[in-house]
């Protein structure tokens, strides 16, 4: 049995959150019955991310990656198989369809995606727009703003 945790003092002590907090909580309801296909998520640096995922028995042209807004959608169809004379005694390598989500964070963007021996390499990065980067303010004392504001005016001395 899952734990319920409360947000609601977070929601009140907290500014601009409301979007994570929504999500935390949607999740912590929300049982996870499929565990298909396996999956890794790997951060390889500061802003950067890898999820692998184990998809045998598909290839790659059974998988398609989509990207909308906050959200990376993994998808595998497998086309059927034409009939043949093999008989099965045991299918163990599930070749079942699969649509895998995950919620992406603010301004994350898949950069490359890989398929190699059953493998699908997904790698992302967060890639901050320069607007949005901490920058530097200069501080001024008050004796130069006051100087700025109170225009000089200087006289000039003509010679006789």
């Amino acid at each position: 049995m899952r734990a319920t945790v409360d947000f609601a003092p977070l929601f009140r002590s907290s500014v601009g959150f409301d979007r994570m907090l929504n999500a935390l909580d949607l999740a912590s309801r929300i049982p996870t019955v499929d565990n298909w296909p396996p999956y890794d998520i790997v951060k390889t640096g500061e802003d950067d991310y890898r999820i692998d995922m184990a998809v045998a028995g598909l290839a790659e042209a059974d998988l398609t990656i989509t990207q909308e807004r906050n959200t990376l959608v993994v998808t595998g169809r497998k086309a059927p198989e034409p009939q043949s004379a093999a008989e099965y005694l045991h299918r163990g390598i599930a070749g079942r369809e699969f649509e895998r989500r995950f919620d992406l964070a603010e301004h994350m963007k898949v950069t490359d995606a890989h398929f190699e021996n059953g493998l699908l390499s997904i790698t992302l990065k967060r890639e901050i727009p320069e607007a949005m980067k901490p920058r530097r303010i200069a501080i001024t004392s008050s004796t130069a703003r006051a100087e700025e504001a109170v225009p000089q005016i200087e006289a000039r001395k003509e010679a006789a």
